[in-house]
């Protein structure tokens, strides 16, 4: 019984996460996240702010949270495994309507712990995936990888949410300017990204999203208002580094394991 509601609340808060998205990316008439609060969020507001089109991926993340709250609701495997998942599915996605309606109402201060602590869940989420195995390619796709997307993507929100904040609040950096606080921005960008690649065993799904996230910073960097070529330069090398990384580490992995299994089978 206690597991029954545990899928229904997933299944709830997946509803309460859409549909905050729904009113947080202006379809329904208000305005769009990245022009909320002032337009904190835009490609205009700090040196480390994606292009628009880069919150598209946002469509992706929920329409696989819908999926994988779906799957687990009627799911007939995998149960030890999305019950480990189901308090820290559940707790990303009423953080992420909670930093939605943060930034639409306009307390872009209170965003910053919300999209933190976001990540840090997220973080959890992705251990509980790293030491459970999928049942099949469904599992695989619907739920690591949709989570995979949402952490890696999150990763990027959460630097341009901080630069966002800061900026609002008054800081300037030490007066270093924005070339420099955007190439070291990138550049702990991108150390994440490789951080997360050795620690995910070079899973794709983190990475794609966080190469994404990147590169649509060193878009903005190369066109409108705040056009810095050392950010967008320092940004495109972070995602391909994140890129390459991930593909040497999925190799090896996969070597190893081929290896290991020569091995026995001999």
């Amino acid at each position: 019984m206690k597991r029954i509601w545990k899928r229904i609340a997933v299944a709830v808060s997946a509803v309460v996460a859409v549909v905050g998205a729904f009113v947080g990316s202006g379809a329904a008439g208000g305005t769009p996240i990245q022009d909320a609060a002032g337009g904190a969020l835009s490609a205009s507001s700090t040196a480390i702010a994606p292009d628009g089109p880069a919150f598209s991926i946002w469509s992706v993340v929920y329409v696989g949270l819908i999926a994988y709250a779906v799957r687990q609701l009627f799911r007939t495997s995998d149960d030890d495994r999305h019950a480990k998942l189901a308090v820290p599915a559940i707790l990303s996605l009423l953080l992420n309507a909670a930093w939605i309606l943060s930034v639409q109402f306009g307390f872009l201060w209170a965003s910053e712990p919300i999209i933190v602590a976001l990540l840090a869940v997220l973080v959890w989420t992705f251990t509980i995936l790293r030491r459970t195995k999928p049942s099949g390619v469904v599992e695989a796709i619907v739920t690591d990888g949709t989570f995979g997307l949402y952490l890696g993507w999150v990763c990027v929100a959460t630097a341009a949410n901080t630069a966002a904040v800061l900026t609002a609040a008054g800081f300037r950096g030490f007066d270093l300017g924005q070339d420099v606080w955007g190439v070291l921005v990138a550049a702990v960008a991108g150390l994440v990204g490789l951080l997360l690649a050795v620690w995910d065993r070079g899973r794709l799904a983190p990475m794609l999203s966080l190469a994404w996230g990147l590169a649509w910073v060193a878009v903005a960097r190369l066109d409108g208002p705040l056009v810095s070529t050392p950010t967008a330069v320092a940004a495109v090398v972070a995602a391909a580094a994140v890129v390459v990384v991930t593909v040497a580490v999925r190799a090896r992995v996969g070597w190893s394991g081929a290896r290991g299994l020569a091995r026995v089978s001999a």
